[in-house]
């Protein structure tokens, strides 16, 4: 099984912080001291992890992806953990049996790993108890989603499903109502009442939510847009949706 890279001083420290054990090196930029970087040192030293100095350019090269290593990488043994539909179900179990309401994200085709990571920020921030998303036509878990998640991609749990309009069905019948984020939807989110077992349901950049996810949605809410733009990024529309339910819950 290939080895897994986690870069960025937020994904690292919060992989440090949840799954110590997965993390067989930690690549640092010599010469680099300051307080942010120290936090790290001290976590990976308290687990005994292998520490390496090495420069800049040997970091460049683990993070293919152009992006911003903030001169710490994290070589992670096997692949990210990814749950299935099984987990959805325990955790569904979990929540009732603490008595808790269930708050999910799903994301139907979101392919760019940046909208992916920053979806995954946004639902931690705003205590959803876990993201589902489709295996096909969707971003994974990369190196770059869970950079851009700053933390999120280690302690949330993210959930890839073989089909989703069967999962939506699933959660339905589970006691949870699925609220769609559609443009052309007569409701806006700010009508709608978003307190009780939730999940959202955000579609692609672009083509938004595909039919059949559409049709296996409870409701169609939208984001009321006064300015001249007719949509706005993914991953703000969540954030927008997220916190408006945030607010209504408490």
């Amino acid at each position: 099984m290939p080895d897994q890279i986690v870069y960025g001083l937020h994904a690292v420290q919060a992989l440090l912080k949840s799954s110590p054990q997965q993390v067989r090196e930690l690549l640092l930029l010599r010469g680099r001291k300051d307080q942010r970087l120290q936090k790290i040192l001290n976590q990976a030293e308290k687990n005994n992890i292998k520490l390496r100095q090495v420069e800049r350019r040997a970091l460049d090269e683990k993070v293919d992806d152009g992006g911003n290593h903030q001169g710490v990488v994290a070589i992670c043994a096997g692949e990210t953990k990814v749950h299935d539909e099984r987990f959805l179900k325990e955790l569904l179990q979990q929540l009732e049996e603490k008595g808790e309401t269930p708050f999910l994200l799903i994301l139907d085709g979101v392919t760019d790993p940046h909208n992916l990571g920053a979806c995954l920020r946004s639902a931690e921030a705003a205590g959803v108890h876990a993201v589902v998303a489709p295996k096909d036509k969707s971003a994974g878990l990369t190196p770059t989603a869970r950079k851009v998640a700053c933390g999120a991609a280690e302690v949330l749990p993210f959930v890839s499903v073989t089909n989703l309009a069967r999962t939506m069905q699933q959660l339905q019948q589970a006691g949870l109502w699925l609220y769609g984020a559609a443009g052309e939807a007569e409701q806006d989110i700010y009508q709608s009442s978003l307190t009780g077992p939730l999940a959202l349901v955000m579609g692609a950049e672009g083509s938004g939510l595909r039919r059949l996810t559409r049709e296996n949605c409870d409701h169609l809410i939208k984001i009321p847009m006064a300015g001249e733009v007719s949509s706005l990024n993914v991953s703000v529309a969540t954030g927008v949706c997220l916190f408006e339910a945030v607010r209504q819950r408490r």
